[in-house]
């Protein structure tokens, strides 16, 4: 599913596991843009971060491999 935008603080599904992930960071590559994602549970602290190139398109920016969940908030 696509956004208008990607920002800091949304929460994205990993289509894989399952797992809610949280936008921490968002910077740009030469000519892509990189979403910083970390694990949305008790123990993202000490999680790993995971980096996620945004794909835009017509209906707006997305994430591969990972749903967004706050559908009705944007």
């Amino acid at each position: 599913m696509a956004v208008k935008s990607i920002q800091l603080g949304q929460v994205w599904r990993n289509d894989a596991d399952g797992n809610d992930y949280l936008v921490t960071k968002l910077y740009s590559e030469v000519f892509s843009q990189y979403a910083v994602l970390r694990p949305a549970g008790l123990s993202a602290p000490d999680a790993e971060t995971v980096r996620v190139k945004v794909t835009k398109n017509a209906e707006g920016a997305t994430l591969p491999g990972y749903t967004f969940t706050q559908e009705a908030a944007f």
